[in-house]
């Protein structure tokens, strides 16, 4: 995989376990809430506070790098995410992109993620992955294309080890398990060579969940034991649709139905989300089938930039959750132990803004895609009808060369 300069290659291995649910009136079950309906079933090593707290089954195991520099990592990265968010949607709002779909709150569950991934490892993206696309080496501006409508998406998978990004909701994850079972007839899987079993990890929503093609892949992952992490992203939206009206029990205990095991992960703590995932791909690695990661995270802005979110939910909410924003938590315990210093943060936001003024300028320079490029990369071989409407729209387009 070839590394962009802003990214470093991070990897770990661990372990993984079904959290415990409690009984509800009426039978089936439900995760224990906080005063404020949250779950208290998550897993977390940090608190919003930027607290550092044990965890019985799961622990922050940094491998090979120093858990000081990989947690300044960690900062670094989901500031840049943020960054590039935030830029996207400006320039979107200016006309310069069709659409832009938001991770704002999000970027702790994707870092986390991507970061527990080793080299060989392989992820498939929704379309709101940008924190994962930044992790493992994407140019940004390669997403800037993508939403302007220059190409569909046009960078090589093998390079990133990351999938193009999928629109179909849910369709992604059939494409992991396909790719899953691939790796296992390669012999890929289970082998104990370090650098050569491999898993996948596929990211979806908690919307796509109600969605036939991603239980169609749970069945199907389960039935030939593939080496896939599901890592589902619960921000709480379907778009204006309330988990609440989707499922009856928390997402992760879902897996329990289908054979494997489910956990769910505080999605704004950058700590626990790597650890859990970090062990969910090792046990796909060794050969021991897929993993439900259900991360709880909150989205702070709309679904994408065509959504009013207030028109939906509540200010109150939103406020509530901009107390668990999960980069001002790993700012606070890295001040806290005194592992970063004034000058760390300072060169990070100087970095942040060379990356905006690299997207703004880079963006308004991408040039206008050839009208007839519309029909290329979509079949090896063009069907005789689209061939048909592709001559008549060259003269149509000829048309005007004759007119001038």
């Amino acid at each position: 995989m070839k590394a962009a300069p802003w990214a470093a290659n991070l990897d770990g291995v661990g372990m993984t376990a079904v959290t415990p649910t409690c009984p509800v009136q009426g039978g089936g079950v439900m995760s224990p809430q906080s005063s404020f309906g949250e779950p208290t079933d998550l897993v977390q090593l940090l608190t919003p506070e930027g607290m550092r707290v044990a965890h019985e089954e799961y622990a922050f195991k940094p491998g090979e790098h120093p858990e000081d520099e990989l947690i300044r990592g960690f900062y670094r990265d989901m500031v840049l995410t943020r960054r590039l968010d935030i830029e996207a949607t400006a320039l979107q709002r200016h006309g310069e992109l069709g659409l832009w779909a938001q991770l704002l709150g999000q970027e702790a569950a994707q870092v986390g993620a991507a970061r527990a991934m080793q080299q060989q490892d392989f992820a498939f993206p929704t379309y709101r992955e940008h924190g994962v696309a930044w992790c493992r080496g994407l140019d940004p501006m390669a997403l800037l294309r993508l939403f302007r409508g220059v190409d569909q998406g046009a960078w090589d998978p093998k390079e990133c080890q990351v999938a193009n990004y999928t629109v179909v909701i849910g369709a992604q994850t059939l494409h992991a398990v396909g790719y899953g079972m691939g790796v296992q007839r390669d012999g890929a899987v289970g082998t104990g060579e370090p650098g050569r079993d491999t898993a996948v990890i596929v990211f979806f929503g908690d919307g796509a969940s109600s969605q036939g093609d991603v239980n169609e892949a749970f069945i199907f992952a389960a039935s030939y034991n593939a080496p896939v992490v599901f890592f589902c992203q619960n921000n709480q939206w379907a778009i204006s649709q309330p988990m609440e009206r989707q499922s009856r029990i928390p997402l992760y205990q879902r897996a329990l139905g289908f054979g494997f095991p489910g956990v769910r992960v505080d999605g704004n703590d950058v700590l626990a989300t790597y650890a859990v995932t970090q062990a969910a791909l090792q046990r796909a690695r060794e050969g021991n089938g897929p993993t439900l990661i259900e991360a709880y995270t909150y989205r702070m802005g709309a679904h994408t930039t065509t959504d009013d979110p207030t028109r939906y939910r509540l200010n109150d909410d939103v406020e509530h959750w901009k107390l668990k924003d999960p980069i001002a938590r790993v700012k606070a315990h890295l001040l806290r132990h005194g592992v970063a210093s004034e000058s760390f943060f300072t060169k990070v936001d100087h970095e942040a803004d060379d990356l905006g003024v690299l997207l703004r300028e880079g963006c308004r320079a991408l040039p206008d895609p050839e009208p007839l490029s519309v029909f290329d990369h979509v079949y090896a071989d063009l069907p005789p009808d689209l061939r048909a409407q592709r001559d008549e729209f060259a003269a149509y387009l000829d048309s005007f060369e004759e007119v001038q």
